[in-house]
């Protein structure tokens, strides 16, 4: 049974999600505070979290942060504030989705599910070994890590997903439309921006010089492409 951790400050909130995901199957546990979360979320097995973005003490960002450090698994932020600038901020630190307040609950399940389910496909897709290696990046897409120049690098999974999609598919341009479909999902809140997001975080990561990329360029006005080395 997959068990969903729901961090809310609104107990009448944080029950009708429990209520729902519990008649669909989950399990599920509450955090009512960040501080009470992100223990929750660091020292416990979760599948999915839940986080509401305007929580009292630590905010839903800076919580998001932090559980990133140390767990790949999706995040979703729920959320009444709508504005840009605070979605780009919840996918700059590692959110995989957002879910407007007031939501339809059939939706909220429908989103987790979908989550899920690419999540599952994403880390188990292949039981064989399939590295990628280029110019000091290796890839080894079935432990899913990833390395520069012998030392580890620490990615999100959708930072992982990008890189391995753009690195299998060389001198190829790629559209953010196009990324942000294959990455996110047709059906995913939010917009092409976090492309651009994920891109910058992704360069600095890998890249000596991120102002100056030499993995994945910028084609000015098309999107991404993975250099093909010869």
């Amino acid at each position: 049974m997959k068990k969903i951790l729901i961090i809310e400050d609104e107990k009448s909130i944080a029950e009708l999600e429990r209520d729902y995901l519990e008649v669909n199957g989950f399990e599920t546990e509450i955090a009512f505070t960040g501080e009470d979360g992100l223990i929750k979320a660091t020292t416990k097995e979760y599948d999915l979290i839940l986080l509401d973005l305007m929580l009292p003490g630590m905010d839903g960002f800076e919580l998001c942060k932090q559980i990133r450090q140390v767990k790949d698994i999706p995040i979703l932020m729920v959320t009444a504030r709508k504005e840009d600038i605070d979605m780009i901020r919840g996918f700059d630190r590692g959110a995989d989705d957002y879910i407007a307040k007031p939501f339809n609950p059939n939706e909220l399940v429908a989103r987790v599910k979908a989550h899920l389910t690419r999540y599952d496909r994403l880390v188990n897709k292949s039981h064989s070994k399939k590295e990628i290696r280029v110019q000091g990046l290796y890839i080894d897409e079935s432990s899913r890590q990833i390395f520069i120049n012998g030392e580890e690098k620490q990615f999100t999974a959708k930072e992982f997903d990008l890189l391995t999609f753009l690195a299998s598919n060389p001198n190829q341009v790629f559209s953010k439309d196009h990324l942000f479909e294959r990455i996110w999902g047709i059906d995913a809140f939010g917009d092409i921006s976090t492309v651009t997001v994920h891109v910058r975080k992704i360069r600095e990561k890998i890249e000596m010089n991120p102002s100056t990329p030499i993995f994945i360029e910028t084609v000015w006005g098309v999107g991404y492409r993975f250099k093909e080395f010869g």
